[in-house]
């Protein structure tokens, strides 16, 4: 009967039909000698894993998708490195697949975030890439990307970038389809999740920042002078290929697959790099992909390449992917445009001067002053939201080309703060709970109550410093001085409390204020120390600053909101924090009363001033 059994077991392999596992376990057993019945599992029933009840497995996020790729010569350039091309296939494709697993439909790549690369992958390394959804929108979703490599003969780990995809969900005929929200379950994800938000309000005012930029810098283009150097036109850096979308380019859905869009991209980019410096160019970074339509099997690719700008030891390449469906098409459909920055290294690995770039009258200008606008705002962003928390000086310098930034990181920090665990109930007095956590440097305090308010109430009256002197004993005034936009304001504040030098304290803050995103997001004021020309320290003051304090409001029903504050200490608070703990969490559950007193007293005034609006 087994000889049997295994005949058919042939036949149907041969038909490439699928054998059931128990018909398999059952042939297995049979052929030791096994007569034990088979076993069918039952619905819900979960399979016995050996030695699961002395270690059980750890909850690992439903969308995380890790792939592992062995870097083959096929895969390198000519240094024998890891193309940039093909590392961003990978990605996209690791990318894509996390955000259909939440998704349970076709995804197509929106945007790809600016990437920074931090180091070269050699053949024979190991690539391994881990992407999950951060949180889920309407119809969009952010995907964080994390990628490192493995040298498997040292055992060597390094990290190579981080990168943020926003991936779109596609029903029947590319309707759009909403979906399910996503629930954070570690301190990792909660903190990504709440800080999505963020990034996609700084993606969806990106272009503005750039305008403003451009309208305040001068409208003349000041070529850069450089010793030795003679400038290179811009024309003679410029490339032009054109791609046939075949059946291998395509997605499982038949559109042109992303990542092979930004590999063609990276390869025409560069070979306009070298061409201005004769040279074989690192690529260091990029600035935001932003898909603006797709493209079939059969549609013609055009790419375009040119060297923007030359800077001292860095140039931007801009390039553009078009589509047209036949030869004899006449219009074309944008598909993709980007920005690259690439280097030149000598042989020690240092980066080497580069000749000078000469724009093209109009449009060559344009792109030359433009370049000139991004390097700036890149220089912000790397160096207000890419670096770590304790790396942010306390009081960043704040501008036009910054504003939008140092709002991220305003909020970001203080979303990162609420998202850790590990707080400690230090005090409950009646309503009033205070939590403490340490950690390295900080010391970190959270003061909580529930009120009889709308949260959108208290949100509106605790986002006005200059209000906040009538509850906070430790507030002397608080002047306005720039309203740079509905949700970011500048004051000066003036403290109650006598610095070491037996002087008044006073503060440049930054306060940014966010409504709740979805259901369940808190209303948010943050508060972080900024630096003003207009207003430098003064000899009547010792200027203090603030790392990261603020507000979050949580709705509990339509007429109570659960209020926390927090703040973060900094290092040289830490003393007189140690040595005035009691005293101190007795005065902080003081000023808390005092604020909701001052919710519950103003929130009729509120509520009429409102109507009257």
């Amino acid at each position: 009967a087994i000889l049997l059994l295994c005949r058919c077991l042939l036949k149907m392999v041969k038909g490439n039909i699928v054998v059931p596992e128990e018909i398999l376990s059952f042939c297995c057993n049979g052929l030791q000698g096994s007569t034990s019945p088979l076993h069918v599992q039952e619905p819900g029933e979960r399979e016995e894993v050996p030695g699961a009840m002395a270690s059980p497995l750890p909850t690992r996020n439903p969308t995380e998708v890790q792939m592992s790729q062995l870097v083959l010569p096929c895969h390198t350039n000519h240094r024998g490195e890891l193309s940039t091309g093909q590392l961003l296939k990978w990605i996209d494709t690791a990318a894509c697949l996390s955000a259909e697993r939440h998704a349970g439909c076709p995804c197509v790549t929106a945007s790809m975030d600016d990437i920074y690369f931090e180091h070269t992958i050699s053949v024979g390394q190991v690539v391994n890439i881990k992407a999950k959804v951060n949180r889920a929108f309407n119809s969009s979703m952010e995907v964080g990307i994390q990628v490192s490599y493995e040298d498997l003969c040292s055992g060597k780990h390094r990290s190579i970038c981080k990168a943020y995809a926003t991936f779109v969900a596609q029903g029947p005929s590319s309707s759009k389809v909403k979906l399910k929200p996503l629930t954070p379950q570690t301190e990792e994800e909660k903190t990504e999740h709440s800080i999505a938000a963020e990034r996609r309000r700084m993606r969806l005012v990106h272009k503005d920042t750039l305008k403003d930029l451009l309208i305040r810098s001068p409208r003349e283009t000041e070529l850069e002078t450089r010793d030795g150097s003679v400038a290179v036109p811009a024309e003679k850096t410029r490339v032009e290929s054109v791609e046939l979308v075949l059946p291998p380019h395509a997605n499982h859905q038949g559109n042109t697959f992303g990542g092979q869009i930004m590999a063609w991209m990276e390869n025409v980019a560069t070979i306009a790099a070298s061409r201005l410096c004769h040279a074989h160019p690192t690529l260091r970074a990029i600035e935001m992909f932003h898909f603006r339509g797709p493209s079939q099997v059969g549609d013609r690719l055009v790419l375009k390449a040119i060297v923007n700008n030359a800077f001292k030891n860095s140039m931007e390449v801009g390039v553009c992917a078009e589509a047209y469906g036949q030869e004899m098409s006449i219009s074309r459909r944008h598909i993709n445009s980007a920005f690259m920055t690439f280097e030149v290294l000598d042989q020690e690995g240092r980066p080497r001067t580069l000749p000078m770039v000469a724009p093209e009258p109009g449009d060559g200008e344009r792109r030359y002053r433009e370049a000139s606008a991004r390097k700036k705002i890149r220089l912000d962003r790397k160096y207000v939201v890419s670096c770590k928390q304790t790396e942010v000086p306390l009081s960043v310098p704040w501008d036009q080309s910054n504003k939008v930034y140092l709002s991220y990181n305003n909020v970001s920090a203080l979303k990162t703060l609420v998202a850790k665990a590990n707080w400690a109930l230090a005090r409950e007095k009646e309503k009033v709970r205070m939590y403490t956590l340490e950690e390295d440097k900080f010391l970190s305090f959270r003061i909580e109550m529930s009120v009889r308010i709308a949260a959108s109430q208290a949100f509106s009256l605790l986002s006005d410093l200059r209000r906040r002197h009538e509850w906070d004993s430790h507030y002397a005034s608080a002047e306005l001085v720039q309203q740079v936009d509905n949700d970011d304001m500048i004051y000066h504040v003036v403290s109650q409390t006598l610095s070491h030098e037996n002087k008044p304290q006073d503060f440049i803050i930054l306060a940014s204020r966010r409504k709740p995103c979805s259901k369940g997001d808190p209303y948010v004021v943050a508060f972080r120390s900024v630096t003003l020309p207009t207003h430098p320290a003064s000899a009547g003051f010792t200027r203090g600053e603030t790392l990261c304090s603020g507000f979050c409001i949580w709705t509990e029903s339509d007429e109570a909101s659960k209020v926390a504050y927090y703040n973060q200490a900094t290092p040289g608070y830490l003393n007189y924090v140690t040595t005035n703990v009691a005293g101190l969490s007795s005065n902080f559950c003081a000023t808390f009363e005092a604020c909701e007193k001052f919710l519950l007293k103003n929130k009729e005034d509120l509520i009429v001033r409102l109507q009257d609006l």
